[in-house]
């Protein structure tokens, strides 16, 4: 156990190393782009390679980080049990692996970083190496994938208190139990969610995981608590992420922009609606030619007597056929220069439609349509483009009242930011269910007389993807905490960032231990691979996140 505990502060010295080669580069960067009034987002443009390579080298120093610091609490707990050691293997793993990460990135185009090559040669030190060399090690690598195989799928402790435990195995019962054995049939016949699994999420207090007890929801009054909405969705998103898992991203948004900006009154009416899933809600922020780029919005509201006019187009509106009320971003002052500061957040009601298209007529005349999107994975929920023609809403779904107005954009971050981890949850649910079943397949396809998982590249494969899927799932862990402590917004989008882009490795290495059963429809493992893609698009594309959001706020901190 020394050697191990003496191992985890070698790793903190390395990585201590490498934040101080990142933080070099920041200030590089920052200085090349800085002007009178501050970083020119046009000079930083021109830097974008090595910005996104620089939040990619931060998220994972910081998923290390997170890692040691797991790894010392399942000690002090002496929670490691049956898996002894198992997660400072993995911790000391992963170090390894992000180092090496972080200086191919560096040392592959130095100048780019403003670095010379004494300080990439940092991050290539005799015992650096030595470190890195150690923990990647075939047969140590292989011993580990050997320990996990030994836990049938489990990949460390989960460290969680009493409630969220209780939480997990509730709605673990529900996506094994309900789920799952649905999840096929939604996937491959593109079924709407159906009532068999809404029907327990809204007895369960689902919808309400992010709403205060005070309107109706089932968070506290007094305090945060993320921890249960992300190992609800885990557990959800195990089952399916299309039919399950995406539920609660949209009440989660929504409640929060209410939150964050709605007035006593909206919180009041809408909040204990939302709760109970009466109505489901969609979010309207996409547009078809601007992307992430929620300060380019194009969406008009007009105001008119007793409200606005809303009228253009949203698109990749997830929920919005079944959905009963959109919460929209759109530009209610015409005038472009004011960017996002001259957007709106509203409340546009509707009836609720089952079919791949709807169309809501208003009284007043205007009309609400929508058609759904053919995707190649992510079914069941149904993202929508959808068209908004002279479309009445009254003066009090104006998000904020009058004083809402211009600060849409404002609210819908608010919102965001608990869609992020949440997401990060969802990639953790998806990583999980194909994890089990490539432990699973691993010991019942056979090759040259035995079974694949005594062969060392697949213990190799095993080993990664525990690491991986136990570093993301702590980092997401830590990550809520931090905002439930008002903390966290941009570790959030790291998180997002991170686990996202793992989930696709994951899956992929899943369908591969499945070999040409991986590629059959009728094999879970490629429905997860097909939903694992979306991930690193929605609630913010990578690039956006790491170049916008991750390195923005990097450059500005330094």
């Amino acid at each position: 156990m020394t050697e191990v505990k003496n191992g985890m502060q070698v790793a903190l010295q390395h990585l201590e190393s490498a934040d101080a080669v990142i933080r070099k580069s920041l200030i590089w960067i920052k200085q090349q782009c800085a002007t009178t009034k501050g970083v020119s987002n046009e000079k930083l443009d021109g830097h974008q390679m090595a910005s996104f390579d620089l939040a990619w080298c931060a998220a994972e120093s910081t998923a290390a980080r997170f890692a040691v610091d797991y790894a010392g609490k399942v000690v002090a707990a002496g929670a490691a049990g049956a898996g002894a050691c198992l997660e400072e293997r993995m911790a000391l793993v992963f170090c390894a692996e992000a180092l090496q990460n972080i200086h191919h990135r560096l040392w592959a185009r130095p100048q780019s970083f403003g670095l010379k090559e004494a300080d990439v040669a940092a991050l290539a030190s005799s015992s650096l190496s030595y470190y890195c060399q150690t923990q990647l090690d075939a047969g140590n690598l292989e011993a580990l994938g050997r320990q996990v195989i030994a836990l049938n799928g489990a990949s460390g402790a989960y460290m969680l208190g009493d409630d969220a435990t209780m939480m997990q195995d509730s709605f673990r019962k529900l996506a094994t139990n309900v789920v799952m054995p649905l999840a096929e049939e939604i996937h491959r016949h593109d079924r709407i969610i159906p009532q068999e699994i809404l029907e327990p999420l809204t007895e369960m207090g689902c919808f309400g995981l992010s709403i205060p007890e005070r309107y109706g929801g089932i968070q506290s009054d007094d305090h945060e608590d993320n921890m249960g909405m992300i190992v609800v969705t885990e557990e959800l998103s195990r089952g399916s992420l299309g039919g399950a898992g995406s539920l609660i991203t949209r009440p989660e948004i929504l409640s929060r922009s209410l939150l964050k900006g709605g007035t006593e009154a909206q919180r009041e009416k809408w909040l204990p609606k939302v709760a109970v899933g009466e109505p489901l809600c969609a979010i309207a922020v996409t547009e078809p030619d601007t992307g992430s780029d929620v300060a380019a919005m194009r969406l008009k509201a007009t105001k008119c007597e007793g409200g606005w006019i809303l009228d253009g187009v949203k698109t990749w509106c997830t929920m919005a056929g079944k959905a009963g009320v959109l919460l929209v971003l759109a530009r209610s002052n015409p005038d472009r220069s004011l960017g996002h500061k001259g957007l709106s957040m509203f409340l546009v009601e509707k009836d609720s439609y089952d079919g791949h298209d709807f169309e809501y007529r208003q009284r007043q005349g205007g009309v609400l349509s929508g058609r759904a999107i053919s995707t190649i994975g992510y079914r069941g929920m149904h993202s929508y483009e959808v068209f908004f023609d002279h479309v009445f809403v009254p003066d009090e779904n104006l998000v904020g009242g009058p004083e809402g107005e211009g600060k849409g954009f404002y609210f819908t971050m608010a919102g965001f930011a608990g869609g992020r981890i949440q997401t990060a949850a969802r990639a953790i649910g998806v990583m999980q269910a194909a994890f089990e079943r490539a432990v699973s397949y691993s010991q019942e396809r056979h090759a040259f007389g035995k079974p694949i998982g005594e062969f060392q590249l697949t213990l190799v494969k095993l080993a990664r993807m525990a690491t991986l899927l136990t570093v993301s799932r702590q980092f997401t862990y830590a990550v809520g905490a931090l905002m439930d402590q008002g903390q966290g917004q941009m570790e959030a989008s790291m998180v997002k960032l991170f686990t996202c882009r793992t989930a696709e490795w994951l899956t992929r290495e899943a369908m591969q231990i499945h070999g040409g059963m991986g590629y059959a429809e009728e094999s879970p493992v490629s429905r997860y691979f097909l939903d694992a893609r979306v991930l690193s698009i929605f609630e913010g594309a990578e690039e956006t996140l790491a170049l916008k959001v991750i390195a923005r706020s990097l450059i500005d901190s330094v």
